[in-house]
């Protein structure tokens, strides 16, 4: 690759966070790790700053270097995406990165995305599963599925569904602990639950018309819903999880639900996110659309 230019040490950089090493960076772009080292040594001495700090086991960024490789990110997907528009003749094509949970992007989002890229075939998409929340604005997605009420920010949504909640367990947990038939029994049972700071730390329930809630106690705790569910299944404790990813345990007895007398109805959202504007990439555009058109809750 040509390094000479600022956009190629860019490239390098950005590289190098997305593989978490200089030799991981140099395997992928075809140089040696001295050469990495060196174009990095060369950012820094022209900016006048550390970026990395480097240790035999890993690599990790200033504030500094965490605000470059921001920018590098998005000079590096504007350089792509004037050259992608200059030869598109009105198909979309590029690289399209796609953030969703693991949950409900195995369940719900990567089957979608199968049969997104038989349609643009031109489109590499590029799948990020999991629970934390990537920086879109940073670069780290082109568009990300939340689930919840969104904060304020210069971000674009798109409205796809939104999902309930269920309280499950084992047929084998409630053999051995005995099954809840009103919500204040759950006091006394291990309640999986979820360790977001914006997760409820209570329960929600519908008792005699009136919306009350519940502080629960267990003794596991998880960043994710299928986690949970898997624990769930296992017979680990009673879970209040996104009824789309029980759905087939359910079906298969694998899990019971619990309490639906007392369900307040509740309903989460699930919204796309990206950046939008006149300037939005013709592929963020048209898997968003998809996403509108086919997904199901």
């Amino acid at each position: 690759m040509d390094i000479g230019g600022r956009s190629g040490e860019m490239e390098v950089f950005a590289m190098v966070a997305e593989q978490g090493s200089l030799s991981g960076a140099a395997r992928v772009l075809g140089l040696t790790p001295s050469s990495v080292s060196r174009i990095i040594t060369r950012i820094e001495q022209r900016i006048g700053t550390r970026l990395l700090l480097r240790t035999t086991r890993a690599i990790t960024f200033t504030a500094e270097g965490e605000a470059y490789l921001r920018g590098a990110r998005r000079i590096l997907a504007d350089m792509a995406e004037v050259e992608d528009a200059i030869t598109d003749q009105g198909v979309p094509r590029g690289r399209l990165r796609v953030s969703a949970s693991l949950a409900h992007g195995r369940l719900v989002i990567v089957p979608l995305i199968a049969q997104f890229s038989a349609r643009y075939p031109a489109i590499v998409v590029d799948v990020l599963l999991g629970d934390e929340l990537v920086d879109i604005l940073g670069g780290q997605a082109d568009v990300a599925i939340r689930f919840g009420d969104l904060p304020d920010s210069p971000l674009t949504a798109r409205h796809l569904g939104s999902t309930g909640q269920v309280i499950v367990a084992s047929p084998d947990y409630l053999a051995r602990h005995g099954t809840p038939l009103v919500p204040q029994d759950l006091l006394t049972h291990n309640c999986l639950r979820f360790n977001f700071r914006r997760a409820a730390s209570d329960w929600p329930f519908r008792i005699d018309g009136r919306d009350v809630s519940l502080k629960v106690a267990g003794t596991i705790e998880g960043n994710s819903g299928e986690a949970l569910c898997q624990l769930a299944r296992l017979g680990a404790g009673i879970a209040r999880i996104g009824a789309f990813s029980v759905a087939d345990d359910l079906k298969s007895a694998r899990l019971v639900s619990l309490l639906e007398a007392y369900n307040p109805g509740d309903r989460e959202p699930i919204h796309a996110v990206f950046v939008g504007g006149a300037a939005m990439p013709a592929r963020v555009r048209a898997f968003v659309d998809f996403l509108v058109a086919h997904h199901q809750t």
